[in-house]
């Protein structure tokens, strides 16, 4: 959902800063979704006997996510023109954003099956102290995605930076085949 927003953002200000925003968003959301797939997986296996569950409406709409996001990267290098390759990825990534929301309302409206619901209106459905677990753990999370985010922002700001000044000083201007220079991304 970040991604869609800093893409919602680009598409009014044209500003190349938050088209690299929403590019690392959408990267690192879908680093988070392959792990909540595994792991998800792996503790299904040990909770239902079962690695996936076909017909429970979570695990298919959360996969559906996940598949929007992983034809993310091929759609944006798939264009050739930097112009265009950021509006389309734009559009993408703001459809893409609205599906999480909508994906979250989507479970909550639909009949409990396998999934506990455990964020609704009453309380929840968590144990004082599985509430904190729970909660320090979505911070921990956030945190997370906070950091790993700000990480991959810090590093393509500086190959670019390595790049201009390798320009500038007449070097190479290809090191290095398929690194990106930010804030105009190429297929790294």
């Amino acid at each position: 959902m970040t991604g869609g927003i800093y893409a919602f953002r680009y598409l009014r200000s044209e500003n190349p800063e938050l088209d690299l925003k929403a590019y690392t968003a959408i990267h690192q959301s879908l680093i988070f979704c392959i792990g909540a797939l595994i792991t998800g997986s792996l503790w299904a296996k040990a909770a239902w006997g079962q690695w996936w569950v076909w017909d429970e409406p979570t695990l298919v709409s959360f996969l559906i996510v996940f598949l929007l996001y992983a034809t993310y990267q091929p759609l944006r290098f798939s264009i050739e023109d930097p112009e265009k390759q950021a509006r389309y990825a734009s559009v993408f990534a703001i459809v893409a954003g609205a599906f999480v929301p909508l994906n979250f309302l989507a479970v909550r409206l639909a009949d409990p099956l396998i999934h506990p619901r455990v964020l609704n209106t009453s309380g929840g459905a968590l144990p004082g102290d599985m509430k904190v677990a729970f909660y320090t753990a979505i911070i921990g999370m956030a945190l997370l995605f906070i950091t790993m985010f700000k990480f991959e922002l810090t590093t393509k700001h500086t190959r670019a930076q390595a790049k201009a000044l390798r320009r500038r000083l007449g070097g190479d201007d290809d090191a290095p085949a398929g690194r990106s220079a930010a804030p105009r991304l190429s297929a790294s």
